[in-house]
């Protein structure tokens, strides 16, 4: 039985894969029965196909790699699979070929049928549109001993294996090469030396940054500065500007003298290697989504990097992303050259 439904799974997989390549491709036959996935798919293949023109690229391959993370229920008739696919799409602009690579998690309800087996549901996670939820303002950077009294904090990770011990207020050029280069190393996982969260993406932008060398900003206050200093027994130790991508915004929104500093430019071809882009979905002010550049296509464009949604190369405006809609609003980050 097992090995029937996974047929099923691959034939669905090499449709899927088709679809990101040849969009709006009539495919001859489907595996899925899902009626309100098949009309999303077709709104995403037309939106696809529009998307690529306006680009000016041509798809030329993709490829597609399925794993099975945990079968959630399995009886003779029905299956629920969680699964990762891990999409690598190859295209040309400019004389020039592309990479992009994006990781994305699904539910999938099947079940058998007369003539084999059928997906009957597709559930997509997106896990973009959801923030990192901030604690009380009661927990902001303070930990009580048994007399009520703030209990002194160790001092800030300073992640010496990345900046070589590189501390102090003095000003530092931005590697903006080394941010882009950890950004590859560790786009598909979580660096150990820190830690990983369900919606990673604004965690990893930082670290990103740091490797830059951008200097902490350590305040022991979770809603000031930009800090990482990891766990003290249980209690979490981080400011929401490491964690949360709309609190990453307005830390680089505000203006500082010194430190990790920024300025909002007009548009995406303004952007340089290590400069950020955040995403508000839904248009109300709020950034949901943090990205960093990590490389520039044929005609000037930034490709990104991210997590949450594992990606790597993939191009700014997120047009591909099932967090994506009309609404969505990007706030661009140039980063000083000196910090």
């Amino acid at each position: 039985m097992e090995e029937q439904w996974k047929q099923t799974l691959y034939l669905y997989v090499d449709q899927i894969n088709r679809g990101r390549v040849e969009p709006q491709t009539e495919l001859r036959h489907t595996t899925v029965s899902d009626p309100r996935f098949l009309m999303e798919q077709g709104e995403r293949s037309r939106r696809l196909s529009e998307w690529y023109n306006a680009r000016g690229i041509k798809a030329l391959r993709g490829e597609t790699g399925v794993k099975v993370l945990r079968v959630v229920r399995q009886t003779p008739s029905e299956v629920i699979a969680e699964i990762s696919l891990h999409s690598a799409l190859f295209y040309e602009k400019g004389g020039i070929t592309h990479r992009e690579d994006a990781v994305n998690s699904e539910r999938l309800t099947l079940v058998r049928e007369i003539d084999g087996w059928d997906i009957a549901v597709v559930e997509r996670a997106v896990p973009e549109r959801h923030a990192v939820r901030r604690p009380s303002v009661e927990s902001y950077g303070r930990e009580y001993n048994g007399d009520n009294e703030p209990i002194p904090l160790p001092q800030p990770l300073l992640n010496r294996s990345i900046l070589g011990g590189i501390t102090g207020n003095r000003e530092v050029l931005y590697n903006r090469e080394a941010a882009a280069a950890y950004a590859d190393r560790w786009w598909q996982e979580g660096n150990p030396e820190f830690e990983t969260f369900a919606v990673d993406c604004t965690n990893y932008v930082s670290q990103c940054l740091f490797a830059g060398g951008a200097p902490i900003n350590y305040t022991g206050k979770r809603e000031t500065g930009w800090w990482y200093k990891g766990y003290t027994g249980k209690q979490e130790w981080w400011s929401f500007s490491w964690t949360v991508s709309d609190s990453l915004q307005r830390y680089l929104s505000t203006g500082r003298s010194s430190g990790l500093r920024a300025e909002v430019v007009e548009r995406p071809e303004q952007l340089m290697l290590g400069d950020v882009i955040q995403y508000d979905w839904d248009g109300n002010g709020q950034f949901q989504h943090s990205t960093i550049v990590t490389a520039l296509d044929a005609g000037g464009m930034p490709l990104v990097n991210a997590h949450t949604v594992s990606s790597r190369h993939r191009y700014w405006d997120y047009r591909d992303s099932y967090a994506w809609n009309d609404k969505t609003v990007y706030r661009f980050f140039h980063i000083h050259d000196y910090l």
